[in-house]
């Protein structure tokens, strides 16, 4: 049976592998969001200085 110390370290472990975890979900998830919203932002701004340097 485990003592208590070996007790205590396997809830550590089991709490930084679940915090592992959650951050792992968490950056799949806003990562690729952030770069998506990054790329359609690049793309409108080139649309609109092509759209002001044609009205010029």
């Amino acid at each position: 049976m485990f003592e208590f110390d070996q007790y205590l370290g396997f809830l550590a472990f089991l709490t930084i592998l679940t915090i592992g975890f959650w951050l792992m979900i968490f950056l799949a998830g806003i990562i690729p969001y952030w770069i998506g919203g990054a790329l359609i932002e690049k793309f409108k701004l080139k649309r609109e200085a092509k759209k002001a340097a044609q009205e010029a």
